[in-house]
């Protein structure tokens, strides 16, 4: 007679969850990119963000099936995720405010950067406007060409 342990006994999901879930990440991939394109400042990072931290979420409770494993895995997961995005979020804030104490970090690394167009459309006063950005190249190839001659 053969005894069966029940100690990690398996569950099934129903097909309907596992196309329930695929949709709602389909769904906020959507939300993501849709919210990229909303100039919120800093506040796009922060959103989009969330988001990931919510689809990681879905993905390790019903794909990783975390939600039918013991608690104490789920809560030191969603504990750990939590962590994380709150570690990350600070660290952009701080990097987005730098220009506040010191001057040369609020500059732009590339100032012809097409961001900053775009940023710039939005009313963002700390942007470089397109002209500038040319000007600055323009000034940049003049001067290569008169060290050739």
């Amino acid at each position: 007679m053969t005894t069966k342990s029940n100690a990690h006994a398996g569950h099934i999901v129903p097909l309907w969850v596992y196309l329930t879930v695929g949709g709602g990440l389909f769904i906020l991939t959507g939300i993501t990119v849709a919210v990229s394109f909303i100039p919120l400042g800093g506040w796009n990072v922060v959103v989009a963000l969330g988001i990931a931290t919510l689809k990681a979420t879905l993905v390790a409770l019903f794909f990783m099936h975390l939600l039918y494993d013991k608690k104490i895995f789920l809560v030191v997961f969603l504990l750990a995720i939590l962590f994380v995005g709150i570690f990350i979020i600070f660290t952009m804030f701080d990097t987005m405010r730098r220009d506040d104490i010191y001057e040369g970090a609020g500059r732009p690394i590339k100032p012809n950067a097409a961001m900053y167009d775009r940023m710039q459309t939005a009313g963002d006063s700390t942007a470089v406007t397109h002209g500038e950005a040319h000007e600055s190249t323009a000034d940049t190839v003049g001067n290569e060409e008169n060290t050739e001659h």
